[in-house]
């Protein structure tokens, strides 16, 4: 039953952040106003229930029949799905509580990038601050009995992880002569540390590329084999959503991922 509950929470944490994804990048206040369709048409509450209302609705918009994008749906689901296996995994409602706040954080960041190839900086240096106050105040989310510890980790890890990209980039660069990663990957790899060290930060980029690549290659192969019409390879890859991946992954599976990655 508990974990039905996390779910549902979940569920409504991921339509908070479908709005964030759909008006951050737009300037606009995430609080207000209420939701309304494309046509205008506000949206009542029992039409903008999780996961349910799509489902009902069979992604259509009941005011004028305008196309609900499936990725509303998925958000949702993805973000109760990760909420329930933070909730498994966790010995302790302060690590469920700051889990399952980072990892809301990197899907809003993710697919934001996925849609506008940004990476907005109250987000990434608002979030590394927040992984610093969490480190000081919740000590056992790194493992240490003291705040003083807990927070030196923190900030190597912000150290260590926006240096580490900063270097690829600037290789990538020399190798390319373009840009390779932005800057905003640069500050979203520091608040990767921040959260979750160093070691979180070097399975945030190898092993989220590793686990991205062996989704993305039967993608391909498909699209290979079958000459899909509507699939297209983008000529620029965000790589936030990748980082995110390897982030995600080692907060639920920690050192376990880490050294079958070493």
């Amino acid at each position: 039953m508990l974990s039905i509950f996390i779910f549902i929470i979940g569920a409504c944490i991921g339509s908070f952040l479908n709005v964030c994804i759909y008006r951050i990048p737009s300037g606009k206040s995430v609080l207000f106003p209420r939701s309304r369709c494309k046509c205008g048409a506000p949206i009542p509450w029992w039409l903008n229930i999780p996961l349910l209302s799509w489902l009902l609705l069979r992604g259509k918009a009941r005011c004028c029949g305008h196309n609900i994008p499936a990725r509303y749906f998925i958000v949702e689901l993805l973000t109760a799905t990760l909420f329930v296996i933070v909730f498994i995994a966790s010995d302790s409602l302060s690590n469920l509580i700051i889990g399952c706040g980072f990892c809301s954080l990197l899907l809003a960041i993710a697919f934001i990038d996925i849609d506008t190839m940004e990476i907005y900086d109250a987000m990434s240096i608002g979030g590394m601050f927040v992984g610093f106050i969490v480190s000081m105040f919740f000590p056992g989310w790194h493992s240490e009995q003291s705040g003083i510890f807990s927070l030196i980790k923190s900030l190597s890890g912000a150290c260590f992880g926006s240096g580490l990209i900063f270097w690829i980039a600037v290789i990538g660069e020399m190798v390319f002569k373009k840009e390779a990663i932005g800057g905003g990957d640069i500050k979203l790899l520091g608040t990767i540390g921040a959260f979750i060290g160093w070691k979180g930060c070097l399975f945030a980029i190898f092993g989220g590329c590793l686990i991205s690549t062996s989704i993305a290659a039967p993608l391909l192969l498909v699209w290979k084999l079958t000459k899909a019409k509507n699939f297209t390879i983008p000529r620029e890859i965000p790589f936030a959503p990748i980082l995110v991946i390897g982030s995600i992954s080692y907060v639920l599976y920690g050192s376990n991922l880490l050294s079958i990655l070493l």
